[in-house]
């Protein structure tokens, strides 16, 4: 899941890609503020199909791999696990939620990579503690991003994207192999 969830990221920041770089005149000025708000729409949509795809994703594959075990993936570690992602990703959403109606986008993309990073690390003392390392890999790629400007897709790419993909290969060879 931890691979799927990366190729939806990258899948998801190539397009948020295409939809930043065309509404340009060649001068680098928006052709109009209809466009920035279509934008701005579209790369919100996106980041909630590859969260929703994502999530799906692990929960369906965690579902089959309890079923395969005779183990159900509705249990009390699995509660707790919901309850330590949750809180932090609740509290990053509405934050994020916040930049966005305020108009401050250029925090957005790192915000989503500390409290996400956040959230990992809370999380970790319920599963695999590889995890933590995941999250602290997440939080510090945001904070790097913040000391760099216009890079918000490519620091993206890195946290959600190729993170993953290496988090999730790395637990497949490590305990599904």
């Amino acid at each position: 899941s931890g691979v799927l969830a990366g190729i939806y990221a990258l899948a998801g920041a190539w397009y948020a890609n295409q939809v930043v770089s065309t509404p340009y005149y060649p001068g680098g000025l928006r052709l109009h503020y209809d466009l920035v708000t279509d934008a701005l729409y579209k790369l919100l949509l996106t980041a909630a199909l590859v969260l929703i795809s994502s999530l799906a994703t692990g929960f369906i594959l965690s579902q089959r791999k309890a079923k395969k075990l005779g183990l159900t993936i509705w249990n009390n570690a699995s509660r707790k696990l919901l309850l330590d992602l949750g809180i932090p990703l609740l509290a990053g959403g509405a934050f994020l939620l916040l930049l966005v109606w305020r108009g401050n986008y250029e925090l957005i993309a790192s915000a989503c990579l500390v409290f996400y990073g956040l959230a990992l690390v809370n999380g970790s003392h319920s599963t695999f503690r590889e995890i933590y390392y995941l999250g602290i890999c997440e939080i510090v790629l945001g904070l790097l991003l913040l000391l760099t400007a216009g890079n918000a897709l490519l620091f993206w790419s890195l946290g959600f994207g190729v993170l993953h993909i290496v988090y999730g290969l790395f637990m497949y060879y490590r305990y599904d192999r």
